[in-house]
């Protein structure tokens, strides 16, 4: 059985400035009125259910800020309540009621994630003491998360989210704010590498200085050095002489994406132009100086390359002097609606204006576990509004859905030797089949340059427009 809400008609000063949303859950009606007495008398916004099914209802409509609950509610566990509680809401705080106080039971109880514990029969002092405690709590963590929140407009406004990870995120940004050292970026693809270079550029001395992003894996080897250190006029057939990203970033911030994409001969070049801070041109004799920061980013494991001979260990240390981890997005599913609703917004057509998104078209969006991350949500999004007839987004507007881990899996496929050839040539094929034979989107979607999509295609012999 539950009650409907009831607030105290009169207030001392202190208990409005308190004052606080509270559901009361025990299976003794006498003592559950004897605490709302307590805590009306608070100014305290009350509800009461003497079961876990009564307080479902409390739970989901009051949005309460604080639960007392009984452990013991008769067949039903109060103590299976508390967890399933503080999984689903970690900010709700749960004051436990309990008559068998024992340390042990005290332990086990804020062990599980409750703030506190008030022992039958009970204090009036400490109860109101013990709520006005939770309440502050519960407070401070909520202006922690708008501070958070913040923050993170403000030093990376193109990041979208207010998961922990991304909250985490935007701290580091900010806490890098006066630091000149360089940065690698990991994580895979589609996370927002880029998105996060630009926001450790806009919140460093080098604001207001160029940011000059490069595509590692979109350079031909045959050109790369020249790309980044510049040329002499006549050093190579056609050479009209060219400056090189290097000193193209004179002063501000340069940005190599995918960098354990550059080949050997060109990480020891690349070494030595970050530990002496000078490039030689290609054809010249003499090293120019450059003033810049360097930030790197990968999706693939860069200390495995160095084991494997394919990366160097003194290149590595010297880029991996601090590394920012971005999430997948299948780690941080709560964003997903404010992802959705951002490219939304971005890409609804002029004339057809586009409310928003059906809550059962959002919720199949956040069962997935998007292997292309915010880039493949981003591109479905796009993809439904160009045939959507509005003003909402549908399910049946969405493309046809993709298998989720998490939902099990699928009959397995011929089973793969166990080589990196092997699953290479199966992302390759899978890639191109996804896209149907599209190279250049299929190159988009593994996260990796086209002319080094073209060379593992050409390495593995396939033809565009392969399929598996």
């Amino acid at each position: 059985m539950g009650t409907a809400p009831s607030r105290a008609r009169t207030e001392t000063a202190a208990g409005r400035e308190a004052s606080g949303k509270l559901v009361l859950i025990d299976d003794e009606p006498l003592l559950l009125r004897s605490l709302r007495r307590i805590l009306e008398g608070e100014g305290h916004e009350t509800w009461m259910a003497e079961s876990v099914e009564a307080a479902e209802t409390h739970l989901a409509d009051a949005d309460p800020d604080v639960v007392l609950l009984d452990l013991a509610l008769g067949a039903e566990s109060g103590l299976a309540l508390l967890e399933r509680l503080k999984r689903e809401r970690p900010e709700l705080e749960v004051i436990v009621i309990t008559g068998n106080a024992s340390i042990e039971s005290a332990v086990e109880c804020i062990r599980r994630g409750a703030f506190d514990y008030v022992a039958k029969p009970f204090d009036e002092h400490r109860v109101r003491t013990t709520v006005r405690r939770a309440l502050e709590r519960r407070r401070l963590m909520r202006r922690n998360r708008e501070l958070e929140d913040q923050l993170l407009r403000r030093s990376a406004p193109e990041l979208i989210g207010r998961s922990p990870q991304m909250r985490a995120l935007a701290r580091t940004i900010a806490n890098l704010g006066h630091n000149e050292s360089h940065v690698l970026i990991h994580g895979e693809s589609g996370t927002g590498k880029e998105l996060v270079a630009r926001a450790l550029h806009a919140s460093s001395p080098r604001a207001s200085r160029v940011f000059v992003p490069v595509d590692c894996g979109a350079l031909p080897e045959s050109i790369i050095e020249s790309e980044l250190f510049g040329h002499e006029r006549g050093a190579f057939t056609g050479a009209t002489g060219a400056q090189g990203l290097f000193r193209m970033a004179d002063g501000g911030t340069l940005f190599l994406d995918e960098i354990g994409e550059i080949p050997p001969p060109v990480q020891a070049k690349l070494l030595r132009a970050l530990q002496e801070k000078e490039v030689r041109p290609v054809g010249s004799g003499t090293a120019q100086p450059v003033d810049l920061r360097v930030v790197t980013a990968t999706h693939r494991d860069l200390e495995q390359m160095v084991r494997e001979g394919t990366f160097r260990s003194d290149l590595f240390y010297r880029l991996d002097v601090i590394r920012v981890d971005i999430p997948p997005l299948r780690e941080r599913r709560e964003d997903i609606p404010l992802l959705a609703q951002h490219f939304v917004a971005k890409y609804a057509r002029p004339g057809l204006p586009i409310e928003g998104i059906e809550e059962d078209a959002l919720e199949r969006l956040c069962e997935q576990d998007w292997p292309g991350n915010v880039r493949e949500l981003e591109n479905v999004i796009e993809s439904a509004l160009a045939l959507a007839p509005g003003p909402r987004l549908r399910v049946v507007d969405l493309p046809r859905e993709r298998p989720s881990h998490s939902a099990g899996v699928a009959a397995p496929g011929p089973r793969l030797p166990l080589s990196l050839a092997a699953y290479e040539r199966a992302a390759l094929e899978r890639a191109l089949s996804e896209v149907r034979g599209d190279a250049v989107a299929a190159a988009r979607l593994l996260g990796v340059g086209r002319s080094t999509f073209y060379r593992k295609l050409a390495r593995h012999g396939i033809g565009v427009g392969a399929r598996r």
